[in-house]
């Protein structure tokens, strides 16, 4: 911890919670002219069916235009020519043998890095109405001990993850959260156990445990935590809120370790908040400095019981256009604020902050956010519900609408310029969903209100029979255009959680609780069933994490065992012949992977829309 931070402890923000807007605090180092990307390898993965090998990895952005591939087996080639696709069934192979893919350029094999050598083994799935359509790789877990609280003993389940290149091998890490048995939602009184956050390689090796102590309460809605590279290092660092008796993964305890905060109804409303950088090679301490927003009075925010002075989204934006910066924020039933953090030279400096005061964002944040470049210059904004803050920290826009419950934003409109936003709404009196254009909010759509609370919704292209993306929500008929809710099918699809990339057509299919299903205006056709595993955050029915983290562009899944000993990820063996670069190289996808962990999370969306 520097030093200062405890000064800065007694010096809360004025202008930055009193008055509504941003305000801008000098930052630390000048940004490079070019957006940093992660480093990463060819995410070669292979899977044995009855087939023989399917065989998937990542084409790269920085890859030459037309570039192809050869295919080598235990050292011998298997192509006959090169092949511009990026996956490759090698029939007859017998398994337990190592593929190697090299790029050709202009007629010319490449060399192969050293990182895109070998292959990733994964076991092959039946499941589902269509045979083999998965390959699954388990990554064993420690299970932390379980404990008691003045309210009942506790054990701990695995519950929401994100992925980092943590020690900068070209290969992602898992970071993975342990919520306790007894885990509250903000309007639940009660204590609950200690939130834990651990740090695997994808063959179960552990690399740290950071236990958040006493001082964080447990749930959905506490700790939102980010893995990135902020410091561009080449290494992703983990940032999350702390109190007193966090503890490192390398033993480091933040202020008193013997600290107690809790009240009798377990909620924390006193004692220091902090905003920690973790390194993410061993989970050691980087920089400590004073939460912002402070909880201040805490009925402020709504009540004052703390429901919703407690509740916390995080993101991950390029502020700058160049170098990412953190996204930390409290409060969206009424009062917002968000702040922006830099993370350069082993420091955190905050960049701005915004008070929505009572206008502006007032009222108008959801359970999640997103983050896109809404207005074409660069820079990324913070897309908070019906409100959305510019890259400087100022109010571009709010709709008025009110808080909500889901969330998506891409280009769902590929016949006008620009990015799209879907929301559904809670207030009784708004229109039970939306669509409006990103950068400007102007409607595209609005669904009569339904007199009640729409908790589910989805945007995403799910049927080529209509072009672009199509929405539906719990609470309106049909499947509808994005680009002006018209109906375009009477029929909608059996579910309005996430939506995963998964068969090698343009579209995508649904994925609820442990299924994956392809729509239909008929029925919706089963292409997956998850053995022995188990969704997340009860009725919401989420992954641990969505993602394209191995093989070609196509996303992985993973869920969670049953008995919390492993998590178990799921990738597709269907070919495709779209050929794309890894989606993680898009950055707004790989920016909505960092937030996808934020209360109720939301399926990732690219920048682009789909054929």
């Amino acid at each position: 911890m520097h030093r200062s931070t405890l000064i800065r402890a007694l010096l809360v923000v004025t202008s930055s919670v009193l008055v509504a807007g941003a305000v801008t605090y000098p930052t630390a180092g000048a940004a490079p002219d070019v957006p940093q990307a992660e480093r990463l390898d060819r995410g070669l993965i292979s899977v044995h069916t009855g087939k023989g090998n399917f065989i998937s990895w990542r084409l790269l952005t920085g890859d030459a235009r037309g570039t192809a591939f050869n295919v080598y087996r235990d050292g011998t080639k298997v192509t006959s020519t090169p092949i511009t696709r990026t996956n490759f069934q090698d029939h007859g192979a017998p398994a337990n043998t190592i593929y190697t893919v090299r790029p050709v350029v202009n007629g010319v094999e490449q060399a192969s890095a050293a990182s895109a050598d070998g292959s990733l083994r994964m076991s092959a799935h039946t499941g589902g109405e269509v045979g083999v359509t998965a390959s699954t790789r388990d990554v064993p877990l420690q299970i932390p001990a379980g404990g008691s609280t003045p309210s009942g003993s506790f054990t701990y389940e695995a519950n929401d993850g994100s992925v980092g290149d943590l020690d900068g091998d070209g290969q992602y890490e898992i970071v993975l959260k342990w919520n306790p048995t007894n885990a509250k939602d903000n309007a639940q009184a009660g204590y609950t156990g200690n939130t834990i956050l651990d740090a695997y390689k994808l063959d179960g090796r552990r690399l740290w445990r950071i236990d958040l102590g006493r001082n964080i309460r447990s749930g959905a809605h506490y700790t939102q935590f980010q893995v990135f590279d902020y410091d561009s290092d080449g290494r992703a660092e983990v940032v999350m809120k702390t109190a007193d008796g966090t503890r490192s993964g390398t033993g480091q305890v933040i202020g008193n370790a013997n600290a107690d905060y809790r009240n009798s109804s377990g909620y924390v409303l006193s004692g220091p908040e902090f905003l920690t950088v973790f390194r993410g090679s061993d989970g050691a301490i980087l920089d400590t400095e004073n939460y912002v927003p402070p909880r201040g009075n805490v009925s402020d925010w709504g009540d004052n019981y703390g429901n919703r002075a407690d509740r916390f989204l995080a993101a991950t934006a390029y502020v700058d256009g160049s170098r990412p910066s953190i996204i930390m924020a409290r409060g969206y039933y009424t009062r917002a604020v968000i702040a922006a953090w830099d993370f350069r030279g082993g420091q955190l400096t905050r960049r701005w902050t915004y008070d929505s005061g009572r206008g502006g964002a007032y009222g108008q944040g959801n359970h999640n956010l997103s983050v896109a470049d809404v207005d074409a210059d660069g820079r990324d904004e913070i897309v908070y519900g019906s409100a959305t803050i510019d890259d400087n920290g100022a109010l571009m826009y709010s709709t008025g609408l009110g808080h909500g419950d889901a969330l998506h934003v891409s280009d769902l409109a590929p016949s006008r310029p620009g990015l799209e936003v879907f929301t559904v709404h809670e207030w009784t009196s708004s229109p039970a969903m939306d669509v409006h254009d990103a950068r400007t909010g102007q409607f595209l759509y609005r669904a009569p209100s339904c007199g009640c609370d729409t908790g589910r919704g989805v945007a995403a292209d799910v049927w080529a029979g209509s072009p672009g993306a199509e929405i539906w929500s719990s609470s309106v008929g049909g499947l509808r255009s994005a680009a002006n809710g018209n109906q375009v099918a009477a029929r909608k699809p059996g579910s309005q959680n996430f939506v995963i990339w998964w068969d090698g057509d343009a579209q995508r299919e649904l994925l609820d609780g442990t299924q994956i299903s392809k729509y239909g205006t008929g029925g919706d056709t089963r292409l997956l069933t998850g053995s022995g595993v188990a969704s997340n955050n009860g009725t919401k029915s989420t992954p641990v994490l969505q993602a394209d983290i191995l093989g070609d562009w196509r996303e992985e899944v993973i869920w969670r065992t049953t008995d919390n000993r492993a998590l178990r990820i799921y990738s597709t063996t269907d070919p495709t012949s779209i050929s794309r670069p890894s989606l993680m190289q898009d950055r707004q996808y790989r920016l909505a992977v960092a937030w996808q962990n934020t209360a109720y999370n939301q399926p990732p969306h690219p920048s682009f829309a789909t054929p």
